[in-house]
């Protein structure tokens, strides 16, 4: 068989492998096959590449697979709560490889670019350019190197808007003639500015939304190079990757009632400058219980709905909670998961958790099926989730998260909150969850409060 016939067919496979890995990553259940049938995917697509005749020198290739592995190993061994900047950092480099190589198809077929192809080409740097410094952006925000808060000044959506306009336009200008090759490097260099000015506003409760957008634009951009480079499998694995971002995209934004313009315009997680109100809540008492006492409420329970946040997250506390899930269980208590679609930094990043505490899959219920299980709910066990349990969503009209779905735990006969502090979330708000008579605050660190909890329950607690 031919080398070409050999290559088409590693990629039809790959591109297969690639679509079956979305259909199973859609279900707890499958999801490491999913993993797998990926990673299988992408091995052919290199293999397959790597057989093409156009390599010359294959020395280089060996180099950067080495140095690629060099770095990439250590990348790879982050805790689950760096994940979501690990993945930001992902789309960061993906983006910054397509830029690159959409640079060089530029200058080495430039002046004879037919139009369609001057005009993927664009696509794939102004989309590569504005995803490698956004997803940076988002990384520093993540990783808290960079303040998590919006930044925000006056006329800051014009400007943005105007840097991506005179983007398209150089781009248009290149497409009608594309021997202009002195207006090349400000398709490049604007989206990168464009890129950084888009996340700053974009406050951290934002960031799972952004992280699957920016996924998206890399998708996207990985897909025009595919048109560049002739190459189906890349037009397909982008085009996948684009749609899959970009649907995660919307359903995360109905989860917080919010459209895309919202998202990247709206400066959600920005301070509530209202000094009153701030200092009226502050005023207010909480009760907050022992370890002890929590563990004797939960064992005179008989249903029990745990409701993680990114504060379980943080204190890698999940391995604690199947102990504390397995305590109650054999006590006849029936013990469920409410999972908020937008917990957490990441999307399903509290489904990882869980599963890798190996909790079963059917105990894990999303926002709408567990909102109606509340009111006949004993106890409802918050950790370290804040807005996405905040009443004031559905009732303050002044909050910036109103309007947003939100678990409603306050309907739950008890209320049991783990937090480090009374300290606002990502939206910068408080809870008025926190203030209610039927909650308890129970300040610690996540996992060794549940620990302890736990601790108490094997001791006798009846």
């Amino acid at each position: 068989m031919p080398t070409e016939h050999i290559i088409e067919a590693t990629y039809l496979i790959a591109t297969a492998l690639f679509i079956l890995s979305l259909k199973w990553l859609s279900s707890p259940a499958t999801a490491r096959r999913g993993v797998f049938a990926g990673e299988v995917g992408m091995l052919l697509a290199v293999v397959g590449t790597l057989m093409y005749h156009g390599i010359v020198e294959y020395k280089w290739i060996a180099i950067a697979l080495v140095l690629g592995s060099i770095i990439g190993v250590p990348l790879g061994e982050v805790a689950m709560t760096a994940v979501p900047q690990r993945t930001a950092l992902s789309h960061a480099f993906g983006a910054l490889c397509v830029t690159l190589v959409g640079t060089a198809e530029y200058y080495l077929r430039t002046p004879d670019v037919p139009p369609f192809m001057m005009s993927v080409l664009s696509m794939e740097i102004i989309l590569g350019s504005l995803t490698f410094t956004g997803s940076l952006m988002a990384a520093g925000k993540l990783q808290e190197i960079l303040p998590q808060r919006p930044l925000t000044y006056k006329g800051q959506n014009f400007v943005n808007l105007g840097l991506l306009a005179v983007a398209v336009a150089v781009a248009v200008a290149l497409v009608m003639h594309p021997e202009k090759m002195q207006l090349f490097p400000v398709i490049v260099a604007i989206p990168l500015v464009f890129g950084v000015m888009m996340i700053i506003p974009i406050g951290g409760a934002d960031m799972p939304t952004v992280i699957s957008l920016l996924n998206s634009y890399a998708g996207l951009s990985a897909a025009a190079m595919g048109f560049v480079l002739q190459s189906k499998l890349l037009i397909i694995a982008g085009a996948l990757d684009g749609a899959s971002g970009f649907i995660l995209s919307v359903n995360m934004s109905k989860a917080m009632n919010r459209s895309f313009a919202n998202v990247l315009f709206g400066a959600f997680g920005q301070e509530q400058a209202s000094g009153a109100a701030g200092g009226a809540e502050q005023a207010r008492s909480v009760r907050s219980a022992t370890p002890e006492e929590a563990a004797a409420i939960l064992a005179a329970a008989n249903k029990v709905v745990v409701v993680p946040g990114y504060g379980m997250a943080v204190a890698q506390a999940q391995h604690k909670v199947r102990e504390l899930y397995d305590a109650l269980t054999k006590r006849g208590i029936d013990v469920k998961f409410g999972i908020h679609p937008v917990a957490g930094r990441m999307p399903g990043h509290m489904n990882v958790l869980l599963a890798e505490a190996d909790i079963p899959y059917d105990k894990l219920l999303d926002m709408d099926e567990i909102n109606g299980e509340f009111p006949q709910t004993d106890v409802a066990l918050v950790i370290g989730a804040n807005d996405v349990t905040n009443p004031a969503a559905r009732t303050d009209h002044s909050s910036p998260i109103f309007g947003m779905p939100i678990l409603d735990v306050d309907k739950a006969r008890t209320v049991m909150v783990i937090k480090r502090s009374m300290g606002a979330g990502f939206a910068g708000i408080e809870n008025p969850l926190y203030y209610m008579d039927k909650t308890l605050m129970l300040f610690g660190d996540a996992k060794n409060f549940v620990g302890a909890i736990v601790r108490e329950l094997a001791s006798g607690h009846e």
